[in-house]
This record gives C-alpha cells, structure tokens and sequence, in this order.
C-alpha cells in the first residue's frame, strides 16, 4: 500500500518514491517468473489529478525459470514501466462514456481507498504480460535430444545411427514393393516378346 495523503487531492501535486518491496506469490508463469519474496524495486511517480491518482513507475525485478528447449535453469533482470490511474471512491462519471456498462466499468476501475492505493494488481499485470512465454537460455538453443534426452549444446555432433523401429516395417513393405514391380515389368516384357514371335 503506498500512502497518497502527501498529494491532497490537489490537481497537479506530485510526489516521487523509490521502494523496495517484496515480490508476492505466484507473480510470473509457469515456465518463468519472479521467485517469492524476492526484492522488487519500484521507481514511483505520483501525480494528484482531477478524478484521483496517475501512478507512473518502473519495476525492476528477479526473475528464475527454465528454458523450454534444454530445461536447464536461467536467471534474468526484468525491467518494465507501467501507468495506472486510481480514482476516488467518490469522483463523479465526468468524462465517463454513458453507453458502457456502468458494472463493467467499476470492475476495471482502480480506487484510492482511504487515501492508501494498492499496487500489487498493477505490478502483477505489468510484469506477467512482460514475460517471455518461451523463454530459452540463448536464442540459438538445439535443445534436447528427442531419442536420449541428451543437451545438444553440450554434444554438438551428438546422433544415433539406429533405424527407428516405427518406420522399419514400412522400409520392407517399400522394399518389397520395389521388387513386385520389377516382376510384374518382367512379365510384360516377356508376354510383348511371346506376341512378336507369333
């Protein structure tokens, strides 16, 4: 919770912060996010407007997952900028589109609540679609081996001369098909030849 009594609600009052906050839990995705409880520092800019608070800031964050092709571990910086407007509870709709759905609009609406604003859904929003959905430890990662499971990185010239047993029934069937086809041009020629000689 950051405190905006500072601004009293006066048009244009201004108040920079820098903070260094725990992370919350679950910020990030399956594959890569921000570990619990890990220091993230805020850059803040608060700004006192009409309807309420424009909050403008930068996160700087840890981050820890796994890269999706070899699934060694891989740490990272995150940086990203956010702004967010918080309103008063009791601001009127000026300057609200009178067609929307009033229920939808207070649902997206963020509120300054007894002159504290909570920046936690901003942060989680901002850092989350920040990341990235395939993360890699380098962008020319091979991967894994699909036979053995082997890092290719660590073997580039890594490969296995075995047949793979799923195809090796349709490699004789093909074999066998080559070879009925040569019987079958053998027979055609020898019938042409019979029907000269008659």
């Amino acid at each position: 919770m950051f405190d905006t009594r500072e601004l009293g609600r006066r048009p244009g009052a201004l108040k920079r912060l820098s903070r260094s906050v725990p992370a919350p839990e679950n910020l990030g995705i399956e594959v890569i996010g921000v570990p619990r409880d890990a220091t993230v520092e805020l850059d803040l800019r608060l700004e006192s407007v009409m309807e309420g608070v424009l909050v403008t800031g930068t996160a700087r964050a840890p981050l820890t997952g796994e890269c999706v092709r070899c699934l060694e571990p891989l740490e990272r910086e995150l940086t990203v900028d956010f702004q967010e407007m918080y309103s008063y509870p009791d601001a009127d709709a000026w300057g609200r589109d009178a067609d929307l759905d009033d229920d939808a609009e207070e649902e997206d609406t963020l509120f300054v609540e007894d002159d504290l604003l909570d920046l936690e859904p901003v942060l989680r929003d901002a850092v989350v679609l920040a990341l990235p959905l395939q993360p890699v430890c380098r962008e020319d990662c091979p991967g894994l081996c699909s036979e053995c499971g082997a890092r290719l990185a660590d073997e580039p010239d890594h490969h296995h001369d075995a047949l793979d047993m799923r195809w090796a029934a349709l490699q004789g069937l093909a074999d066998t098909t080559k070879d009925g086809e040569k019987d079958d041009l053998g027979g055609a020629d020898a019938g042409a030849d019979e029907k000269q000689e008659k």
